[in-house]
């Protein structure tokens, strides 16, 4: 059943959840860089290790990860990506609600009308 939501209740939820995309998107970044870092050094430690003479399938191994964890932060920049674009589409609905409701919510807030027994339905109608 669905419950019926406040404009205030909105506001709230939608700059909170803008905040929250965000700042996990900027973790992930983190990740993504350094999982980078480390697929650089595994792929040096395979170089390495190849000129010590470590057995090839050792060395193949090893340079196979490298391309594996280089491939994981390309992953994890993607989802990055995606995040950030869930947050501009957090922030617009933001703007949209604001832009659709605010006034209605500032005229309401500075009534002096009793505005508890209002019709639902009447407030639908534009």
């Amino acid at each position: 059943m669905a419950k019926d939501i406040t404009y205030r209740e909105l506001q709230k939820s939608v700059t909170a959840l803008s905040k929250q995309v965000v700042r996990s998107s900027e973790t992930i970044q983190q990740h993504g860089r350094h999982i980078a870092d480390e697929a650089q050094d595994t792929a040096r430690t395979a170089e390495g290790i190849a000129a010590l003479g470590v057995d090839p399938d050792t060395v193949a191994e090893t340079q196979h990860l490298a391309r594996l964890m280089d491939g994981l932060s390309d992953s994890a920049h993607a989802y990055a990506s995606a995040a950030d674009t869930t947050a501009k589409s957090a922030r617009a609905a933001h703007a949209q609600n604001q832009a659709s409701h605010g006034g209605i919510a500032a005229a309401v807030a500075r009534s002096t009308v009793q505005t508890d027994n209002l019709h639902r339905e009447w407030l639908r109608e534009e």
